[in-house]
């Protein structure tokens, strides 16, 4: 069963996770200097909150969270079909988890992403540059951008860039 997703950045983690715990009505399932998590089941979200510097504040990206691969298949299905350019970024370890995703942006640059959480993690790591998607795929060819997904990448991607 899938779970929606939200990250917020926050200016106050303390401040916020006292805001979040009253309005959630339960204590985060996560909590790190830098980060906290509520795994609620009614409504079935999994919501995220961060306190890093260069993390824009307000709503980060949405998501949609998997139990298993065969979910994660129909979920990328679906990025394919809403016809934007797709981030697969894989195997990787972001919010203090091990997870395999990819993501996409709306037409309007919300920034969405497509996750199986695989383990845990005892550091952050890190998302891709994101605003290669939010600028619908304008920024590809800058020096070492992630790369789109080559099947649905805009015509003007060069695989490989000068990464290597």
């Amino acid at each position: 069963m899938k779970r929606f997703h939200v990250h917020v950045g926050v200016t106050d983690l303390e401040q916020s996770i006292a805001f979040y715990t009253g309005l959630f009505g339960a204590a985060p399932s996560v909590t790190k200097a830098d980060y906290a998590k509520w795994m609620i089941e009614d409504p079935r979200i999994n919501f995220a909150i961060s306190s890093k510097a260069e993390a824009r504040k307000g709503v980060e990206h949405l998501g949609l969270q998997v139990e298993d691969s065969a979910e994660l298949d129909e979920v990328y299905g679906r990025l394919k079909a809403a016809d934007g350019p797709v981030l697969t970024e894989g195997a990787t370890t972001c919010c203090y988890a091990q997870s395999e995703k990819s993501w996409i942006a709306d037409p309007d640059g919300v920034v969405w992403e497509a996750f199986l959480t695989t383990g845990d993690s005892t550091v952050y790591g890190s998302n891709p540059a994101l605003e290669v998607l939010a600028s619908g795929g304008a920024a590809v060819n800058a020096c070492c951008a992630p790369q789109l997904a080559p099947a649905i990448a805009p015509a003007a991607a060069k695989p490989g860039g000068c990464c290597g």
